[in-house]
């Protein structure tokens, strides 16, 4: 059995301007074919409007409300709400008035390189 903690897993910022700590993937913790890291946007921030050829997302938001863009549909999320982003699909997360945090699983795992902008 693998388990990592939020503690140990340092925090970076990703192609598309989030910060995330990854938690689980090939390097920690050995997954085959997802990854699941934590992301953070401070307030009003946003990720930059991008989409995966590969990846398929979920994003579960834990703390915060979010404006939630896929496909230039737009919809207020918050804690407990879960997005499923299909490959190819154009989207963007801006954080409302105070920061946001949410999971986000990547089947295959999260590549810099599967991450395309506009």
């Amino acid at each position: 059995m693998h388990v990592r903690s939020r503690a140990d897993a340092e925090p970076f910022t990703t192609a598309d301007g989030s910060t995330i700590r990854v938690l689980l993937d090939a390097e920690r913790g050995g997954t085959v074919n997802q990854s699941l890291a934590e992301a953070e946007l401070s307030p009003r921030q946003a990720t930059e409007r991008h989409y995966h050829v590969q990846s398929e997302e979920l994003y579960v938001v834990l703390e915060g409300e979010a404006e939630m863009e896929l496909e230039r549909e737009r919809r207020t999320v918050g804690p407990g709400d879960a997005v499923l982003i299909p490959p190819g699909a154009w989207h963007q997360i801006r954080a409302g008035g105070a920061p946001v945090r949410f999971l986000c699983c990547c089947a295959p795992p999260y590549r810099h390189e599967d991450t395309f902008f506009a």
